[in-house]
């Protein structure tokens, strides 16, 4: 018990050291005074991920084709407004893409990078309403892992990026995914539209490729940032790296399981269907230099 209370205190104390070198321009932006609302959020998240599909059970799923098609359009809007502001403010701040310190001075361009990523936090928090938009319409099968874990983790490792480091190398990895996201919310909200749209979207795969080239642009360039001793906090860089890793191994295996196992698997089943069915060309085997199907007796 002594050692539980030990931890605890030695946790609040920690907490209370790192809040000496949080970013005082943040500090009374919403959301960022505590962590709670955050943490909050994030728990009733977890907490409908079990109550929302009990709720559904027995219920016809809801259809939300409007609400699927204003949503996501306007999540394609929030991230292109946040790419256009980091591409700009950036630009204009004259930040290198290979080590860019955090200037925690209130100089124009400066707050506005950390404005765009504290919208850019912000919409990870919006983004829970891809899971509620799934259960709703009883899509349990798309409530995978990787969903939960991508939705809950990013959500709160990004108010911690916002507290402590809302620039400098952080705008490289926030660029690069919200111009992804108006490409990946792109294609949901052209989905929404049925089937006589979705004929013609036949780039989905290649949504996961372009995610799994950012994990790896992104685990790069935080190795790269370690190597030259760019002056941001190392130990991001390596939780970087590591979280990276993690979705790298996630998205590898949805998209082998999705795009590789799983047609396959019904070329093999169409195959049995075929066979069960008598649908399926008999073998041919040559006799006596003519060609005969196998199973087929001959003619007198």
């Amino acid at each position: 018990m002594e050692t539980v209370i030990h931890f605890v205190n030695d946790s609040v104390e920690f907490y209370k050291w790192s809040l000496t070198i949080a970013d005082k321009r943040v500090e009374e932006w919403p959301m960022m005074s505590s962590p709670l609302p955050t943490l909050g959020i994030s728990v009733l998240y977890l907490l409908f991920l079990w109550v929302g599909p009990l709720y559904m059970q027995n219920r016809e799923p809801f259809q939300l084709r409007k609400t699927l098609i204003v949503y996501n359009f306007s999540m394609v809007l929030l991230n292109f407004y946040i790419c256009k502001e980091l591409l700009l403010g950036s630009r204009a701040a004259r930040y290198s893409y290979l080590c860019q310190p955090v200037n925690y001075s209130n100089d124009v361009n400066e707050v506005r990078i950390a404005s765009a990523l504290w919208w850019y936090y912000i919409s990870k928090g919006v983004e829970f309403l891809d899971t509620v938009f799934f259960i709703m319409r009883k899509k349990f099968n798309q409530v995978s892992f990787l969903h939960v874990y991508h939705h809950c983790t990013m959500f709160i490792l990004w108010w911690i990026g916002i507290k402590w480091v809302p620039g400098g190398q952080s705008f490289f990895g926030a660029t690069i995914n919200s111009g992804i996201h108006v490409l990946m919310y792109g294609y949901y909200g052209l989905a929404a539209f049925g089937p006589k749209i979705q004929k013609y979207l036949w780039w989905k795969k290649y949504l996961t490729i372009i995610q799994m080239i950012q994990f790896h642009v992104t685990i790069g360039h935080a190795a790269h940032s370690l190597y030259t001793d760019c002056p941001f906090p190392s130990w991001m860089q390596w939780a970087l790296i590591g979280y990276a890793v993690t979705f790298i191994i996630l998205f590898a295996n949805f998209y082998y399981q999705t795009y590789r196992r799983q047609p396959r698997l019904k070329m093999a089943k169409s195959a049995i269907n075929g066979v069960s069915n008598g649908t399926s060309k008999a073998p041919e085997v040559v006799e006596n230099g003519k060609k005969q199907k196998k199973g087929k007796g001959k003619h007198d």
